[in-house]
């Protein structure tokens, strides 16, 4: 017994361990700083539900404008490809933004009355809410393409490493990549956990007073992401001196240190076709059409599909048939519309979840997921998209249950036949230790599998053309929360700031059904996502 825990250790975690190298610390840092990320998140759902009137329906729109940059990875990616030598800037660029976010939501928190003179607290939180993910999308680029040189082509004396070996590492790294994001989860989590202690039972002004805090200390979060490509340059420079002390002339040191890149030409397919994107989401945004989010996105689906069939070109039959598989799976799987803020506000109002325990819940669920990303390591090696989504899809589904039974009483029935152990929180901390090892796992092989198959110097268009595509789901995703939420109507409790008279009603009479419909859709559609790629002939990763 002893032993074969022995062995499953060695194989899943110190194995891992062992393959980590020093050159994978910059991008991981870039990934820590996205994991980090999530440090205001209670915070801003705290903050949205006390101060800003602000429907479920509206947070879902603003969830798609959100999600919209994350479909520009590709042009980004390009761009990434096109200047790979001064790449490091654009680190700079995106920490500068991101910080720009931070602080517009500490100035909402902390000096509401200053801003508001200004402008309203919804369009301040609006633009906040629209500049960080830009931040974010732009270092998620460059630190993919970071990986690429990041995985070393040689031993320390010059000798070239196997194409098995680099493989391997490649696997590693993007592991570790979601190791990193997930660890800087972790972190928020400990320190969400440290910070809303008994924040329940303050007043109002000391609860304000905590959240400013909070959005203050995420404002380290950008020189982190700097700290990587600064650690990058200085890797560089020190490898250089160690072959140079070999006797490497300059021409062999970048042909050994130096991903083998051919001249990249701009692609105008790319450039002018994101241009037109950019273009057409802000007319359309602009303009207030009626069905906007709508035209924008099956817009936005038809161009960045029209790119990455361009791109695929590249590709032999095989790699285009596995490509093209793999992106339908992951694009649904990620599409699958939720149940939205009115989850939370229900949580919050009729379950009692506060700061602390949300805090607690989030810990719990960062510390299992990375957990996961071990235990299933060799899952994600050795089985392909198609089955991994599929096993997700049932445990996602079997997982929801028990929030739909507290919705109907669940938590009522089980804590009166158990004096009270198995409430509502006791179930929420079971339900999410079970379903936290699962969130990481769908994206990892294909990751791995873009840094083996993607054409040499293409890797970080490559990596940017999924990641758009992909990405592209959580806009779908969002707009269709957006529509459940707009047939099942769910309202908190607003009361007007001044003389606290209430302005909106709680309402969660229709909870219970906005659950049922976003389980049922997220059994299906998965499935039938599957089933047409089979239909199609085509692979997955």
């Amino acid at each position: 017994m002893l032993t074969t825990i022995r062995h499953w250790l060695d194989r899943n975690i110190l194995e891992l361990g062992r393959e980590m190298r020093l050159s994978f610390l910059p991008p991981l840092m870039v990934y820590v700083a996205a994991g980090v990320s999530g440090l205001t998140g209670i915070v801003g759902t705290f903050f949205v539900k006390e101060h800003l009137g602000l429907s479920a329906a509206f947070l879902a729109a603003l969830g798609f404008w959100a999600g919209i940059p994350w479909a520009l990875k590709m042009p980004v990616g390009h761009l990434v490809d096109l200047i790979w030598r001064h790449k490091a800037a654009l680190v700079w660029l995106g920490a500068a933004l991101i910080a720009s976010s931070l602080l517009i939501m500490y100035g909402l928190v902390a000096e509401p009355l200053r801003m508001g003179a200004i402008m309203s607290l919804e369009a301040w939180f609006v633009v906040s809410a629209l500049l960080s993910p830009v931040g974010y999308v732009i270092q998620d680029v460059v630190a993919d393409a970071m990986t690429v040189e990041a995985v070393p082509r040689v031993d320390e004396h010059g000798q070239p490493l196997p194409a098995e070996t680099r493989r391997l590492m490649n696997t590693t790294l993007q592991t570790l990549g979601r190791v990193a994001i997930i660890g800087g989860g972790v972190l928020v989590s400990v320190i969400n956990v440290l910070m809303f202690q008994g924040v329940e039972t303050l007043p109002q002004t000391a609860k304000v007073a905590v959240y400013a805090e909070v959005y203050g200390m995420a404002l380290l979060i950008p020189p982190v992401s700097v700290a990587g490509v600064v650690l990058a340059a200085l890797l560089r420079r020190r490898d250089e001196r160690r072959l140079r002390a070999r006797g490497f002339d300059e021409e062999r040191l970048r042909a050994l240190l130096e991903p083998p890149l051919e001249a990249v030409r701009p692609n105008w397919w790319i450039l002018g076709g994101s241009a037109a994107f950019v273009a057409f989401s802000l007319g359309v945004g602009l303009a207030q059409f009626e069905f906007g989010q709508e035209i924008i996105f099956f817009g936005s689906f038809a161009i960045i599909s029209f790119l990455m069939a361009r791109l695929m070109r590249e590709l032999d039959q095989d790699a285009r048939r596995t490509l093209l598989g793999t992106a339908i799976i992951i694009f649904v799987f990620r599409a699958i519309p939720g149940p939205g803020a009115g989850s939370t506000w229900w949580m919050i109002d009729v379950l009692g979840f506060d700061q602390s325990f949300l805090a607690r819940l989030s810990l719990l669920a960062s510390v299992l997921t990375l957990l996961g990303l071990f235990l299933f390591r060799r899952f994600m090696g050795e089985r392909s998209i198609a089955h991994i989504v599929a096993f997700l899809t049932l445990a996602g589904t079997l997982l929801s249950l028990p929030t739909l039974g507290m919705y109907y009483g669940l938590h009522e029935w089980t804590a009166a036949h158990t004096g009270g152990i198995v409430d509502a929180r006791f179930i929420a901390l079971i339900d999410t230790a079970l379903e936290s090892p699962l969130g990481q796992i769908a994206m990892v092989p294909m990751l791995a599998w873009i840094a083996n198959s993607a054409p040499a110097g293409l890797k970080a268009t490559y990596f940017a053309v999924m990641a758009s595509f992909t990405n592209l789901a959580l806009s779908a995703s969002q707009l269709g929360t957006k529509y459940l939420n707009q047939i099942y109507q769910v309202s908190r409790e607003v009361r007007d700031p001044a003389t606290q008279a209430i302005k909106v009603a709680a309402d969660y009479g229709e909870l219970g059904s906005l659950f049922l419909t976003a389980i049922v859709l997220g059994l299906v559609l998965p499935f039938a996502a599957i089933w047409l790629t089979r239909l199609c002939r085509l692979r997955s990763a």
